[in-house]
C-alpha cells in the first residue's frame, strides 16, 4: 500500500466472542483513530432473535445491514480514520447465509436480503485493512461466558461452529484489500501487552510498510 494514501477505514471481523470490540478500542486508543462500535445494547431485535430465530432472523439482518451501511457512508464522507467493530460483509457472507442454511431464514427472505446487499455493495468501498480474529469454539465460549451478556446465554455450540466455518471460508477467498489474521487461541491481546504489541507491529507493516 502506498504510503501517500490516506488511511480511512480499518475493520475488525470475527465470530461472536472473538474480541472485536476489545481490539477495536485498544487500536483506536493506540493510533488515535475514531472507533465505531456495534450497538448491541440498543438493538431492538436481539433478545427476540435469540428467543425465536426463525421469526426474527430477517428483521435482525436488515437492521444490521442498515446500521452498517450508515457507518460506511459516514466513513466515506468524513475525514477521520475510523476503525469499525464488525463489517457489512460479515452480515451478508456469514450470518444471513448461515441462518438460511440452518432453516432459520426462508429462501424468499434470504434471496431478498442478498439482492439488497449486492445493490448496497456498489455504493461502498472495502476497508483499507481487514483484521480477522480467528478463534476456536472453546475460546469463543470462554469469552462469551466471561462477558456475561444475558441474551447470549442461549447461543448454541453448533451455531458458533457453523459461523466459524462460514468465516474461514469467507477469509480464505477474501481479495478486496489488505488482510491481517490474528489467531485468538495464541494471542491474548486483551491481557498481554506483548501480544497487543505483536498486532500493532503487523498493522504498521500492512498500513505503512514498517517492519
Amino acid at each position: 500500500m502506498a504510503k501517500s494514501k490516506k488511511i480511512k477505514h480499518i475493520a475488525v471481523a470475527g465470530n461472536i466472542g472473538a474480541g472485536k470490540t476489545t481490539l477495536t478500542g485498544l487500536l483506536a486508543r493506540h493510533y488515535r483513530w475514531t472507533a465505531q462500535f456495534e450497538d448491541v445494547e440498543h438493538n431492538p431485535y436481539l433478545n427476540d432473535f435469540y428467543e425465536d430465530m426463525p421469526r426474527w432472523s430477517f428483521n435482525l439482518q436488515i437492521y444490521f445491514l442498515n446500521n452498517r451501511l450508515q457507518q460506511l457512508l459516514e466513513i466515506q464522507n468524513g475525514s477521520a480514520t475510523v476503525i469499525q467493530d464488525r463489517t457489512i460483509y460479515e452480515d451478508a457472507q456469514i450470518f444471513a447465509p448461515n441462518l438460511h442454511e440452518m432453516g432459520l431464514m426462508s429462501k424468499r427472505d434470504f434471496d431478498n436480503y442478498f439482492r439488497f446487499f449486492e445493490t448496497l455493495k456498489t455504493m461502498i468501498r472495502p476497508p483499507d485493512l481487514l483484521i480477522y480474529l480467528r478463534a476456536s469454539v472453546p475460546a469463543l465460549v470462554a469469552n462469551i461466558q466471561k462477558r456475561g451478556r444475558e441474551y447470549e446465554e442461549n447461543i448454541r455450540l453448533d451455531y458458533l461452529k457453523r459461523l466459524n466455518e462460514f468465516y474461514n471460508h469467507w477469509i480464505a477467498g477474501y481479495r478486496d484489500g489488505a488482510l491481517l489474521v490474528v489467531d485468538i487461541d495464541k494471542n491474548n491481546f486483551a491481557e498481554k501487552e506483548e501480544d497487543l504489541g505483536d498486532i500493532i507491529t503487523r498493522v504498521d507493516s500492512e498500513l505503512y510498510g514498517l517492519f
